[in-house]
């Protein structure tokens, strides 16, 4: 069975990850390397594991939160498809058992929220560990003057928690966000479709979704 460690240790992945990060940052865009993919393989399969599914089920998690965004190395648009294939083709030459892999690419494909769809709890645990990676370190622009609008939310987002509560009914990502950078509204602007991936995401795991911004519960 291919392991988590496996593949963080994977000099082709890695090298994927890094060149879709560079392209991203042609683009424009806020951090997609390995401190996002890390802590989007970690969330996912502790979101799995709090909940009770088996470890070989976590540690694909695991696996399918590290691979996530390999296909932005290809192009942004429909890069959950692209990565998908990418990762097929990297764990079948890793003879990789095809009905883990299966479960792998299904929530890699399904991530983004232009078409995802959690079509499982590993998609679901893969969809709420990736909305929720908002933070002030995922800014590159160091010019304030030129940000855009997710690079303003993002850094106004001084903390941010995605937790699960004790008797496992709801699934909260709270986050405090600093107003002089970025406000709730700009917030919705750009993460409104996200939000409601989670909630349907949460409902996979039968969870009920919350987002608190600043001690205000929104959704």
């Amino acid at each position: 069975m291919i392991s988590y460690d496996e593949i963080r240790n994977n000099k082709t992945i890695n090298t994927y990850i890094r060149a879709a990060d560079e392209s991203l940052t042609a683009l424009g865009y806020t951090e997609h390397s390995f401190a996002h993919v890390v802590y989007v393989a970690e969330k996912a399969g502790a979101i799995l594991e709090t909940l009770g599914y088996p470890e070989r089920t976590v540690e694909l998690a695991k696996i399918a939160g590290y691979m996530h965004d390999i296909g932005n190395v290809i192009n942004r648009v429909d890069h959950s498809q692209s990565g998908a294939l990418m990762a097929f083709r990297i764990l079948d030459n890793m003879q990789g058992n095809p009905e883990e892999i299966a479960m792998i690419i299904s929530a890699i494909g399904n991530h983004d929220e232009g078409t995802g769809v959690p079509v499982s709890p590993l998609a679901a645990a893969l969809i709420l560990a990736d909305k929720s990676d908002v933070r002030r370190n995922r800014v590159r622009n160091e010019d304030q003057s030129c940000f855009d609008i997710h690079d303003r939310v993002n850094y106004s987002v001084k903390k941010a928690e995605l937790k699960i509560n004790d008797v496992h009914t709801q699934i909260m990502l709270k986050l405090s966000v600093d107003t002089n950078f970025g406000s709730v509204m700009d917030y919705f602007e750009i993460f409104l479709q996200r939000m409601i991936l989670c909630r349907k995401a949460a409902e996979k795991l039968g969870l009920e979704f919350k987002l608190m911004i600043n001690e205000q519960q929104l959704i």
